[in-house]
């Protein structure tokens, strides 16, 4: 828990302040730094940010009293600030980048791509379903059932957009997870799925590998190449004409 409060930007004494103060209820500076072995030369640059990044509060007593907010808020106004700002370095980013890129004018790039690591192949299966237009064909094996949340929301985008939506899932998936699609998609399962991907229009593929020996991180084959994406295409609609309906 502390490695967690730790990565999510908190300072070891700011977790003991915060702690301290969930334990015992609210408290003045001067307890906070008895109770949390905080200096008291620090405990009221520590209660500051705490207040500042969200996870306390202050009345307006003196000598003034925080309070602990619960967890659950603290951690809303930490998701919204940091969406803020990373929205903010985004649009700093697309201002400053986008013009160099168009002025390069456009690049050749290859018809096939290896995407390694979980968190660039959902985002690539993610910008695949984006760009989907008319038709969208996902298979979700096993080893999926685990990140099929990441992918509802671009669902219900498609689901805005009017493009149908087949997916295919292995028969041990969730029924949260299966009722959670069932929203936006037309769902069949099957026993055995050996593999996974995305084909969107028939003309672009992400076709799932698996992690290699040796504990390397998985990888995926992203294609717009027609005869692959057509073969891949064609495969889906072999193996859901002969998968049950969910």
């Amino acid at each position: 828990m502390r490695k967690s409060l730790t990565e999510l930007g908190l300072t070891k004494s700011e977790i003991k302040a915060y702690l301290a103060l969930i334990e015992y209820g609210a408290m003045t500076a001067a307890e906070i730094s008895n109770r949390a072995s905080v200096p008291y030369s620090k405990v009221y640059d520590v209660s500051g940010n705490l207040e500042k990044k969200g996870w306390i509060e202050a009345d307006q007593s003196r000598p003034s009293k925080f309070f602990p907010k619960s967890p659950s808020t603290a951690l809303d106004t930490l998701r919204m600030r940091l969406d803020s700002e990373r929205q903010t370095l985004e649009d700093q980013v697309l201002q400053d980048l986008m013009p160099l890129y168009l002025k390069g004018g456009v690049k050749e790039r290859p018809e096939i791509w290896i995407v390694r690591g979980e968190f660039n192949i959902i985002s690539k299966v993610k910008e695949t379903m984006s760009s989907c237009k008319e038709e969208l064909m996902i298979a979700l094996p096993a080893a999926l059932n685990s990140v099929t949340y990441l992918l509802t929301p671009s669902l219900s985008g498609l689901s805005e957009k009017h493009v149908r939506v087949k997916v295919l899932a292995d028969s041990g998936m969730r029924d949260e997870d299966a009722n959670a699609i069932r929203k936006w998609a037309v769902v069949r399962v099957r026993a055995q799925m050996f593999g996974g991907g995305v084909i969107s229009d028939g003309r672009e593929v992400v076709m799932l590998l698996g992690a290699g020996g040796g504990g390397d991180s998985p990888a995926a084959i992203w294609s717009d190449h027609v005869g692959l994406a057509s073969f891949a295409k064609h495969y889906f609609e072999y193996i859901w004409n002969d998968s049950k309906a969910q």
